[in-house]
């Protein structure tokens, strides 16, 4: 099953991207987000490393992911801070709210596990439709540059409990004409020398082109696009940047 984020993908995430680690993304999001007084939706929370650092700076962040694992580090790591955010499992083809949203995030690249045109398209007008007038859409998308580097890699992480857990990838198709990737993601967990468990996942991914990206959100009705690189507001990408990020508006 591809990008299903399984028990141990989930652990893996939970150790590299722990809560209060940020890439620049979690202060260019809170300092975007800081004049809102109404709730803030994000689709594929993960375990919570931008919503949490949101919610403690006084915001109203509702949240969903499709895996349950990470909603379960989503919920621990905020129980563990006194927290309680509205979580819930749901799909980015699916989800509903009866509630409106004054913004709509999406960091670290989420957006581009949907790799079919038509439905990234589709799930952009649900979040229009998800938005209350004058609402924003934030979106972060890797550069092109990004999914064509280095197609293996092994790495390692430490568990709290002395155990050695690994990832090992590789890239198995690059599509040119679609946009995608698809890679073999391999998470072994070893405890004593000894392999205790194993996990394989398909990840899929699509890339976008700047301009191609912002004619789609414009296409289901979003204006005041502005595309900002490397968490530097305004400032257009650069050939360099590791992230371009899409400011959007739904007007009416």
């Amino acid at each position: 099953m591809n990008n299903r984020y399984g028990k141990l993908a989930s652990h893996v995430y939970n150790l590299d991207k722990y809560i209060g680690k940020s890439f620049g993304d979690v202060e260019f999001y809170r300092s975007r987000l800081s004049e809102c007084t109404g709730a803030i939706l994000e689709p594929a929370v993960g375990n919570g490393r931008l919503l949490i650092p949101l919610l403690e700076a006084g915001l109203q962040v509702v949240g969903f992911d499709a895996s349950q694992e990470m909603l379960d580090y989503c919920r621990l790591e905020s129980e563990a801070r006194s927290l309680s955010p509205n979580l819930s499992r749901q799909t980015f083809e699916t989800f509903a709210y009866d509630e409106r949203f004054e913004a709509v995030i999406i960091p670290a690249g989420s957006f581009q596990l949907i790799t079919d045109y038509a439905a990234a398209v589709g799930t952009l007008q649900r979040f229009f439709d998800h938005l209350t007038p004058n609402g924003r859409l934030i979106v972060d998308v890797d550069p092109i540059g990004s999914f064509l580097g280095d197609a293996s890699s092994i790495r390692q992480w430490s568990t709290t409990d002395g155990d050695l857990v690994t990832l090992t990838a590789h890239r198995v198709e690059t599509n040119y004409v679609a946009q995608t990737t698809i890679s073999h993601l391999r998470y072994d967990r070893w405890a004593a020398g000894q392999l205790v468990a194993s996990e394989l996942e398909f990840f899929s991914l699509r890339w976008w082109g700047v301009e191609e990206f912002a004619l789609a959100l414009r296409a289901v009705g979003f204006d005041d696009v502005t595309v900002s690189g490397n968490y530097e507001y305004g400032r257009a990408p650069k050939r360099d940047d590791q992230t371009i990020t899409f400011e959007a508006r739904r007007r009416s």
